[in-house]
């Protein structure tokens, strides 16, 4: 379990208990999330899982119906421009004027935030191969993403939030685009909350990890933690099993006859104990991938409200 915060200034972004409904569906049911400075917090789901409602809410575009949303200290709705301007902001549509060539969008964009650095944007700008001179409505899908990071990072924010950035990318451009995101953090320590689809790409840039699945928070917590307390295990008896053993804390049995294989969250000592006492051993144990663990949760019913962790 993730220890507590120490302060109020260690927590950047504060949800409690937010509600939001449109019409009869409950786009988000009572989520609750607290992202710690320094932070990058990986939020995952399928399409329609309630990310990008959850992030509109941290960019102050939509106000809770029920619970609350702090960010920085601050209510993102009531007062947008002290928290926008702390904020960077990248998502999957790119939408830029198309009459703009690169260099003039970068330069009104610049005109907004005082701690704009035209320095690194010219890094960037280099970085990505692109082209003051190319008009916007030119550029391929990739370079718009690329020219949405450059927006993003220049006035270096203290909270970056990428919502499903690389979506429908090329491989390159997703390389470049996460290489942009590792770099931030490293060399900067600012706080990333990274909406995405493809488990894969967060499994490598993510610190912390939180699952949506059908509006609801199904897991958070540090991604150390999630490794440590997940994985498949077989378990085999004396005699054929015509059913799937009875062991707290299994998910997604398969299997059948001697053997049986699930998912288990918990520690190994109970998970052995539970299964000596129906009668079987564990005879393997594998450390699982954020989409096999992602699988098995989201494919459970009903969803495992009861895996939840405090932030």
């Amino acid at each position: 379990m993730q220890s507590p915060l120490n302060d109020e200034t260690d927590c950047v972004v504060d949800i409690r208990n937010l509600v939001r409904q449109f019409g009869h569906v409950k786009a988000l049911d009572g989520v609750s999330l607290q992202v710690p400075r320094g932070a990058v917090y990986g939020i995952v789901g399928v399409n329609g899982a309630g990310k990008t409602t959850l992030l509109k809410h941290v960019l102050g575009l939509l106000k809770p119906q029920r619970g609350t949303v702090t960010i920085l200290g601050r209510d993102p709705v009531r007062d947008p421009v002290g928290v926008l301007a702390r904020l960077g902001y990248l998502s999957e549509q790119h939408e830029m004027p198309d009459w703009m060539r690169i260099g003039e969008l970068l330069a009104y964009t610049g005109s907004f935030y005082p701690t704009w650095s035209n320095a690194y944007v010219t890094e960037l700008v280099q970085s990505f191969q692109l082209s003051r001179d190319a008009k916007v409505q030119t550029l391929s899908k990739g370079q718009r993403a690329r020219v949405g990071l450059v927006l993003a990072l220049a006035h270096r924010p203290e909270i970056l939030v990428l919502d499903e950035p690389s979506s429908g990318l090329d491989p390159i451009v997703r390389r470049d685009i996460l290489a942009a995101i590792i770099r931030t953090i490293s060399e900067e320590g600012r706080t990333v909350i990274f909406s995405s689809h493809l488990l894969d790409e967060v499994e490598r840039v993510a610190d912390h990890i939180a699952m949506l699945h059908q509006g609801r928070l199904l897991y958070s917590g540090t991604f150390d933690e999630m490794r440590a307390k997940f994985r498949r295990v077989t378990v085999r008896f004396q005699g054929p099993q015509d059913v799937p053993p009875v062991l707290p804390d299994a998910i997604g049995w398969a299997g059948g006859g001697y053997e049986w294989t699930a998912i288990y969250r918990g520690q190994g000592d109970e998970l052995q104990a539970a299964a000596t006492m129906a009668g079987g051993e564990i005879v393997e144990e594998k450390q699982l991938s954020l989409d096999e663990i992602f699988v098995a949760h989201a494919g459970s019913e009903p969803p495992l409200a009861t895996i939840r962790e405090a932030t």
